[in-house]
């Protein structure tokens, strides 16, 4: 790339590029040096050394948190792409080192268990017969502590709040957006769509997550009430989607949840409708970065990622 012609020299080492997108991932060298494991002078020696090599900047150390120059913006492309090939040569080779075999532990919370987990279990079996995956299933909070004490190998997670542990790593998996679900004849059957957070917090609400949690003011749907100046105080709070429903074909409160939850559970006799304005959740695929996945777990991370994502989502940037 210096010069007319001229080509990356293939001495370029493939972790230049893991230093170099760690930092992109993290926003900062120091962040990225931690989630690497490295020192923080390796990582910027790193990245030194890929700079040299393309002849340009790849980026605007001047902005907090760091920014990718336009350089940076292709190089970062074809870098996932280099990594990405490697572990499908890697998957490749599976079968005959015999090390796609084992028991890996999966956790889900229950939307993402019942809209996306079960293609990904039947794809599984069919291409990697030799792993069992082992599904455990619990609320955002607690899979975070389930990563940390062992008790799952890799999850599937909402990105908001983010990981309590500076070690999980994540790859964004898709989109969803929020919506509000409430009876069929409530007054807010006369709003017409999308409805605007301002009226539906007019109304009591039933919100996914836990009462008792404080973590759980992170959670999206408190987030679109506050942007919109609204600190709302639930009446209740569930992570079973169903239970939810069921609340408020009730009459116990206006449900806002995410998408997802609302197209596995039983909706007859209310309304989904979608909310105007409302930041969409972002779910991702999470693994401890502290400790190595096992050649099984490594195997259900790839096939997580690339698995078909759930009818009514959209695929996101891969980079967290």
């Amino acid at each position: 790339m210096r010069g007319e012609g001229k080509m990356l020299n293939p001495d370029v080492r493939l972790e230049w590029f893991v230093s170099f997108l760690a930092v992109i991932e993290t926003g900062s060298f120091v962040a990225a040096a931690e989630s690497t494991k490295r020192s923080q002078p390796r990582v910027s020696m790193h990245v030194a050394a890929l700079e040299r090599e393309i002849g340009l900047p790849l980026f605007d150390r001047r902005k907090r948190p760091v920014e990718l120059t336009e350089a940076g913006v292709v190089l970062a492309d074809h870098a996932h792409e280099i990594l990405r090939a490697l572990e499908s040569a890697e998957a490749a080779m599976a079968p005959w080192r015999s090390g796609a075999r084992g028991v890996v532990t999966l956790g889900s919370y229950p939307s993402a268990s019942a809209a996306f987990v079960p293609a990904l279990l039947q794809d599984l079996a069919r291409m990697s017969p030799e792993v069992r995956v082992v599904l455990v299933e619990r609320s955002t909070l607690e899979l975070d502590d389930a990563l940390t004490s062992g008790a799952v190998d890799v999850y599937l997670r909402p990105m908001s709040p983010p990981p309590s542990s500076a070690s999980v790593r994540s790859r964004l998996l898709w989109g969803e957006s929020l919506v509000a679900i409430h009876p069929s004849g409530h007054p807010l059957s006369d709003v017409p769509d999308p409805l605007p957070v301002d009226a539906v917090a007019e109304h009591p609400i039933v919100s996914i997550g836990r009462l008792d949690a404080p973590e759980t003011a992170d959670f999206e749907t408190y987030r679109t009430f506050r942007d919109c100046g609204h600190e709302i105080e639930p009446v209740q709070a569930t992570n079973q989607p169903q239970t939810l429903v069921s609340m408020v074909r009730q009459g116990i409160g206006v449900g806002v949840t995410n998408s997802l939850a609302a197209q596995v559970a039983e909706v007859d006799g209310v309304r989904v409708r979608r909310l105007k304005g409302a930041p969409e959740r972002r779910v991702a695929v999470c693994w401890d970065s502290s400790r190595p996945l096992t050649p099984s777990a490594r195997t259900l991370l790839r096939a997580i990622v690339r698995a078909r994502i759930p009818a009514g989502t959209h695929a996101v940037s891969t980079a967290v």
